[in-house]
């Protein structure tokens, strides 16, 4: 989870940082780049009935290709495995203040979700979702995600961070809140990097490929 990188006058890492390829972390796990990141595109302070944190993921894979899969707003399913389906709902120009209908998958304790785009940022790889309604208990859960590239096992890879601040129900605690988000926000991670990665073997072995045709033709 730990990286280096030399950052361009935006601020946005240039893809010196080395990655250690996998990993979640909360708090004081953070390392200092990541913290950084963190404090300038993170700007989300949970309330006094609300919880709210952080965590990181190292993918191997370009961050194109991974912003290229975290950027549907409208069809998050290409990578989130408790999304059966999505329609958005009037204009599919994809733009602030765009609404998606989501449908879950059995299993977890809800079957649909409203949710509005709140910034959608193609130059500097940040994506902000609020849930506005749905038959479930995540009232004024607001998310933000941000990539960055970094370099990993040598190769272009991608630090992911996501945040989120959500309401605590009433008769749960902050800690069972966080606990259950921060689950579904792992498990939405590792099958970001699963797909980006595995995207990512297929671009790397298909020139090679080709000229195994060529040479054996």
């Amino acid at each position: 989870m730990k990286g280096v990188g030399n950052e361009n006058e935006e601020g946005e890492g240039e893809g010196e940082g080395e990655g250690e390829g996998e990993g979640e972390g909360e708090g004081e796990g953070f390392s200092i780049r990541e913290m950084e990141y963190i404090r300038r595109h993170h700007k989300q302070e949970a309330k006094e009935n609300q919880c709210g944190s952080a965590l990181v993921k190292h993918i191997k894979a370009p961050l194109p290709l991974v912003w290229s899969l975290v950027r549907r707003f409208d069809e998050p399913q290409k990578y989130k495995p408790f999304v059966r389906r999505c329609v958005v709902r009037g204009n599919h120009n994809l733009q602030i203040g765009s609404l998606r209908q989501v449908d879950v998958k059995s299993g977890l304790p809800a079957t649909t979700s409203t949710e509005r785009l709140e910034l959608l940022d193609d130059n500097h790889h940040i994506l902000s979702v609020r849930i506005i309604g749905g038959d479930h208990r995540l009232r004024n859960y607001s998310s933000i995600m941000s990539l960055h590239p970094e370099i990993v096992d040598g190769r272009p890879g991608t630090l992911v961070i996501e945040s989120f601040v959500v309401d605590v129900p009433e008769g749960n605690t902050k800690d069972e809140t966080c606990y259950f988000v921060e689950a579904l926000i792992k498990c939405n991670l590792k099958s970001l990097a699963d797909v980006s990665e595995g995207l990512a073997v297929q671009d790397h072995t298909e020139p090679i490929d080709r000229m195994y045709l060529l040479m054996i033709s």
